[in-house]
C-alpha cells in the first residue's frame, strides 16, 4: 500500500522541485570537462507550524533519494514569551527528521513598514546569510496556495498594479534560491500530512490575531467570499496570481526593450518616444528608471509614477516631482532627467 494521498501529494511537489534544483545545478559553471558537482545542499524554512513541517518530512523524505544534502533552519524572530525554546523544539524534531544541518537563528524585527513587513524582511536576511554560511543551493518555502490567494488579495486592496496581483512566484530571490513546491497545493494537505505522520505542529498565534492583518484577512475576509460567492475563490485568486505574472513578466520584457530606444547617450529619457508608448510599458520604464536612479523599490508606490507619467502626458509646465530615496524627476527641453537631486 502507498503513502496516504496528502503524504503523496508533498512528496511528489517536492520531489519535483528538487529535480530543478539538480538540473540548474548541473549547469553550475568552472568545473573541469567530466567532473562530477557535488551534492547540493537544500535548506528547508521551517517555523513548526503544519505547512513547513509538511515541507521538511518530505524533503527529508525525497533528499536522499534525489542525491541532494536536506537541512533546515528556523528562524527565532523573539516576538514571543518562549520563542527561544520554540525554536530549539523545532531543532530537534528537524533532526529527527534526519535533516544535518540543522540550525536556529534568533534576529531582531524593527518597526519600518509594519510588524509584519518588518517581520518578513528580518526573516529572509537571515535565511540569505544561512544560504551564505552554508552554500546551499536552495530554501524552501512552505507556502500554500492559500497563503497564495491572501497575498493576491492583499495585492489588490494596496491598488498598485498587475505585478501585486501576481502573488509569490514558484522561484525567487538571487539566483533563484527560493522555491515554494506547495504553491498549487491547499493548507489542510498539508496539515493531513503532518497528522497521518504523527508529525508534531506548532499553531502560531499570530496566525489567529486580529492585529495583523494577514490573519482577519484569513479568518473573516476569505471565508466571507467564499460564503458571497461560492467555494472556489481560493483556487480562482491562485490562477489569477499565475496569469497575472505571465501577463507582468511580458510587460517588463516589452519595458526592458523600450527603455533602450528611448534613452539619448546621456542616459536622459526623450519624452516624445515615452508618449508614443502604451501607457502599461511607459510606466514601468518610468518605475525602472527611478529605481536605477536610487529610488528604493519598496518605497515606489504607483502615485509616484502616476506623479511622472504626467510629465510626458500632461505636460504643463508644472516642477520637478520628488521620489522617495531624494531621487528627482524632471522634464528639461523635451527629455526626462531621473536622478539624485
Amino acid at each position: 500500500m502507498g503513502p496516504h494521498p496528502a503524504v503523496a501529494a508533498i512528496r511528489l511537489a517536492v520531489r519535483r522541485v528538487l529535480h530543478d534544483i539538480l538540473d540548474d545545478h548541473s549547469r553550475t559553471p568552472d568545473r573541469a570537462p567530466g567532473e562530477r558537482p557535488p551534492s547540493p545542499l537544500v535548506l528547508v524554512a521551517c517555523s513548526g507550524g503544519a505547512d513547513s513541517m509538511a515541507l521538511a518530512s518530505a524533503l527529508a523524505f525525497e533528499a536522499p533519494r534525489a542525491g541532494v544534502r536536506a537541512g533546515g533552519v528556523t528562524v527565532d524572530h523573539g516576538l514571543q514569551a518562549g520563542s527561544d525554546a520554540r525554536a530549539a523544539e523545532v531543532v530537534l524534531r528537524l533532526r529527527e527528521l534526519g535533516l544535518d544541518p540543522v540550525e536556529s537563528v534568533a534576529v531582531r524585527v524593527g518597526r519600518e513598514g509594519g510588524p509584519e513587513a518588518a517581520a518578513r524582511d528580518a526573516r529572509y536576511a537571515a535565511l540569505d546569510a544561512a544560504v551564505e554560511r552554508h552554500g546551499a543551493a536552495a530554501v524552501l518555502l512552505g507556502h500554500t496556495r492559500d497563503d497564495q490567494a491572501e497575498t493576491v488579495l492583499l495585492g489588490l486592496a494596496r491598488g498598485s498594479g498587475i505585478r501585486s496581483l501576481s502573488g509569490m512566484a514558484a522561484v525567487s530571490g538571487a539566483g533563484g534560491r527560493y522555491r515554494r513546491p506547495f504553491l498549487q497545493l491547499d493548507r489542510q494537505t498539508a496539515r493531513k500530512a503532518c497528522m497521518v505522520q504523527s508529525l508534531s505542529v506548532w499553531d502560531d498565534p499570530h496566525n489567529t490575531d486580529p492585529a495583523y492583518t494577514r490573519s482577519r484577512l484569513r479568518h473573516e475576509g476569505l471565508p466571507a467570499l467564499e460564503k458571497a460567492l461560492g467555494k472556489g475563490v481560493v483556487e480562482a485568486l491562485a490562477r489569477t496570481a499565475q496569469l497575472s505574472r505571465d501577463d507582468a513578466d511580458a510587460l517588463d520584457a516589452w519595458a526592458g526593450r523600450a527603455a533602450a530606444g528611448v534613452r539619448d547617450a546621456d542616459g536622459r529619457l526623450e519624452c516624445a518616444g515615452l508618449h508614443a508608448l502604451p501607457p502599461a510599458v511607459r510606466r514601468r520604464v518610468l518605475r525602472r528608471a527611478a529605481i536605477e536612479a536610487g529610488a528604493p523599490a519598496g518605497s515606489l508606490f504607483a502615485r509616484h509614477i502616476e506623479e511622472v507619467d504626467r510629465l510626458i502626458t500632461g505636460w504643463r509646465g508644472q516642477g520637478a516631482i520628488n521620489l522617495p530615496g531624494k531621487v528627482v524627476a524632471r522634464r528639461q527641453g523635451g527629455r526626462l532627467v531621473i536622478r539624485q537631486g
